[in-house]
C-alpha cells in the first residue's frame, strides 16, 4: 500500500476470542481496525460488505479457552453456532491464529508481523 493509503483490517471470531482486544491495539498503532460481529450474523459475508478489508484475521479460540474467559454465556453449542456462521469469514481469511496458548500482546505482535509482511508485499 502507498503511504497515502490506510490497510483496512477486519477482526472476526467467537464471543470471548479477543477482538475487542486486537482492534484497540491495532488501533492504538494507527491501524484502521474493526470488529466485525460476523458471529451474531445469519449473513455469512457481512464482513465483506460491511467492511471491505484488505486484510482479513481470524481469531480461532477453542470452547476450553471461551469457557475460561466467559464462563457463564450458557450451553456450549452457541460456540459451535458461532463458528458455523464464521466458515465463509474462515475460509477466505488471510490470517488465522489460533488464541488457546497466547496473550493478547503475542496475538498482536503475530498479527504486526504479519501486516508488516502483506504491506511489503503489495509495494
Amino acid at each position: 500500500m502507498s503511504e497515502s493509503q490506510t490497510m483496512k483490517v477486519a477482526v472476526v471470531g467467537v464471543c470471548a476470542s479477543g477482538k475487542t482486544t486486537l482492534v484497540s491495539a491495532l488501533r492504538q498503532f494507527g491501524i484502521d481496525a474493526v470488529d466485525v460481529a460476523q458471529e451474531h450474523s445469519l449473513v455469512p459475508h457481512m464482513w465483506q460488505v460491511i467492511t471491505r478489508p484488505d486484510v482479513l484475521i481470524y481469531l480461532d479460540a477453542s470452547h476450553d479457552t471461551v469457557r475460561a474467559r466467559w464462563p457463564y454465556r450458557g450451553p456450549v453449542d452457541w460456540v459451535d453456532e458461532q463458528q458455523r456462521r464464521l466458515r465463509h469469514a474462515r475460509a477466505h481469511a488471510d490470517l488465522v491464529i489460533s488464541v488457546d496458548q497466547l496473550t493478547p500482546q503475542q496475538v498482536l505482535a503475530r498479527v504486526l508481523n504479519a501486516l508488516e509482511a502483506i504491506d511489503r508485499r503489495d509495494v
